[in-house]
């Protein structure tokens, strides 16, 4: 019988902790997602492997910031819903800063996309991600017998699909072939992984509610644009929120035809791009750039309108999803489905891990050596993550 969950955390607990990861968490979604692991699934044994795993899968299978979603779950689980708002506030509080005071012109870094320091957290996302592949490779594929042939051939069919046709068509596509085959095959070799059941704090009649809510603001936000900038700038960010996959590079073309030329220019618009790639946190937080760039409303105004915006559609979607996905994996027959479909989240890490953190960071011996030295201290050392990438920047500052 597996273990009884530690005790839930408060509000302010789950901020102190979710800070450090907005501080620190560089790399985009995918590295987010492996620092989440290491944080809540190694240290602190929140989640276990496939509880996680099922929550990565259902952010994947909706619109939305991946790992936004996922943290602001992780949250709602472990304290309610205070412990939601405390999540989300945390983890992209920082990022949303840096990006409003890029927009008010206070940086005068320049152009940071070759600093020595950027690509030591680069490096270092490499190496996290690296370890969550590896771990979760050893809990949710490895299996005697047929049924670890087969879940690793999903394992290995999703990377390979990913890294063939690069996109979030693909992602979800590999995620379903998963899915069927392992309702098909896998139900009858006993290798699915019932798990603990998650508490939710919400039920189905509440779920429903909050997907109805998101709907709704999909039409009603469009027809309040005419009453004035502020929810025509609303209705934008929230549209795009609502309607990517693939996270926070996908949403850029969405953002652009919504807000250039009405808001800003197209010159503004790309200033930012870089910006929101040098610091840490989601991608979304462009948006915030966004809100405080444009020169219809007040910078604040505009910020505030614009960070809540792109990022509620997809909590929405995520927790009104959760109840019906929690009862449907609680089935046989889904619990078989949910196995592969977790074999084909980890071929997806695989395929994310070479493209694009191995390729954009690993451009040669240093890097490689650096890369090898901290996946070493995470595993072999056993040192927390946030120590490590703060190391990989230093030493990137000096030697790389």
């Amino acid at each position: 019988m597996p273990p009884s969950p530690p005790p839930a955390n408060t509000p302010a607990q789950i901020f102190r902790i979710f800070l450090r990861l907005g501080l620190t968490s560089f790399g985009g979604p995918v590295a987010h997602l492996g620092y989440y692991r290491a944080e809540f699934v190694t240290r602190r044994g929140w989640f276990s492997e496939a509880q996680y795993a099922d929550l990565v899968a259902l952010a994947q299978f909706l619109p939305g910031p991946a790992s936004s979603q996922v943290g602001m779950t992780v949250g709602l689980l472990r304290g309610g819903w205070l412990g939601l708002l405390a999540a989300w506030l945390a983890f992209t509080g920082p990022s949303a800063a840096l990006m409003f005071a890029f927009a008010l012109g206070l940086s005068r870094g320049g152009d940071v996309s070759g600093a020595g320091w950027l690509l030591g957290l680069k490096v270092a996302a490499v190496a996290v991600v690296a370890q969550a592949v590896a771990g979760m490779w050893g809990s949710l594929v490895v299996a005697d017998g047929k049924a670890g042939q087969i879940k690793a051939g999903l394992a290995f069919g999703a990377a390979a699909l990913a890294l063939i046709w690069p996109g979030a068509a693909a992602q979800v596509l590999a995620l379903l072939l998963a899915g069927v085959v392992g309702w098909r095959f896998l139900a009858a070799t006993g290798a699915t992984q019932a798990g603990q059941a998650l508490r939710l704090p919400l039920t189905r009649r509440r779920g429903t509610l909050l997907l109805a809510l998101c709907a709704a603001l999909l039409v009603l936000l469009p027809l309040l644009s005419s009453l004035g900038p502020a929810w025509a700038l609303a209705a934008t960010v929230y549209r795009a929120g609502a309607l990517v996959f693939g996270g926070g590079h996908v949403v850029l073309p969405l953002l652009q035809a919504g807000l250039v030329p009405t808001f800003l220019s197209a010159e503004t618009f790309v200033a930012g791009y870089g910006a929101a790639n040098a610091v840490p946190g989601p991608l979304f937080t462009f948006a915030s750039y966004l809100g405080a760039a444009q020169t219809v409303l007040p910078a604040w105004v505009g910020a505030l309108i614009a960070t809540v915006f792109i990022f509620l559609p997809g909590a929405l979607l995520m927790v009104g999803a959760l109840p019906f996905w929690a009862a449907l994996s609680a089935r046989p027959a889904a619990r078989a489905a949910l196995t592969g479909i977790n074999a084909g989240v980890v071929g997806l890490l695989m395929a994310a891990l070479y493209d694009p953190l191995f390729t954009s960071a690993i451009t040669g011996p240093r890097p490689l050596a650096l890369a090898l030295l901290a996946y070493a201290a995470l595993t072999a050392a056993r040192l927390p993550a946030w120590v490590v990438v703060g190391g990989c920047a230093v030493v990137g500052t000096a030697a790389l």
